[in-house]
């Protein structure tokens, strides 16, 4: 699949490239894509609510009154489920939510999304990403030209300077994500309109999906 490329001030160039069939041209999986999309989400699931039982409470110690003979009926501990302040019972503990999947089913759920922009015409490849300065405008002014009102996933190929400038100017917008190629995700993939690709780029998402 060949595609027109673009400057970051929305100019078509004169040359097209060539997206990798393996990786853009794939079969796709809904089913696939859908579960790898939940084992993400799970996994993001941290399981950390907890309240303390009858052992966890304070007080105790001491009997609150004798067994017999008060008219009340009978206690052992104040710490028990049935006093304001007492231990609570059958309530949420920790627990994990991760679920496991074979990597070569996570990739194939990647390369079946990518296929899926591919063919929704959702990818827009850009000859660089590269910034003098970290300035938010000079993003903004970018995606307006390339995506509109769309969201945008940004993808970087390798992490260095210019990938640090790009983060610092596109933090602040809301419609966009900065994001390394070997950090693709099946969420950041299905949450944005539009995925922008520098040439650069396609080749680190081949050598990792390919």
């Amino acid at each position: 699949m060949k595609l027109d490329v673009y400057t970051l001030k929305g100019t078509k160039l004169e040359k097209q490239a060539e997206l990798p069939a393996s990786v853009f041209e794939a079969p796709i999986n809904v089913d696939l894509m859908h579960q790898a999309y939940t084992r993400q989400m799970a996994n993001a699931h941290l399981g950390t609510r907890k309240t303390k039982n009858r052992a966890e409470v304070s007080g105790g110690g001491r009997k609150p009154w004798k067994q017999k003979g008060t008219g009340r009926a009978r206690q052992g501990s104040n710490r028990s489920p049935q006093w304001v302040g007492g231990g609570k019972v059958h309530t949420p503990r920790p627990k994990s939510f991760a679920q496991d999947m074979p990597q070569k089913m996570r990739q194939a759920a990647l390369r079946s999304a990518l296929s899926s922009k591919a063919a929704d015409q959702e990818i827009i490849l850009v000859d660089s990403l590269a910034l003098d300065e970290p300035k938010t405008k000079f993003v903004a002014e970018a995606l307006n030209k390339l995506v509109g009102d769309s969201t945008a996933l940004l993808v970087m190929p390798t992490k260095d300077e210019n990938y640090v400038r790009v983060v610092r100017a596109s933090r602040n917008l809301q419609s966009c994500k900065m994001l390394l190629a070997n950090y693709l995700n099946i969420r950041d993939l299905l949450g944005y309109d539009k995925l922008i690709l520098p040439l650069d780029a396609i080749q680190a998402i081949e050598s990792a999906l390919g």
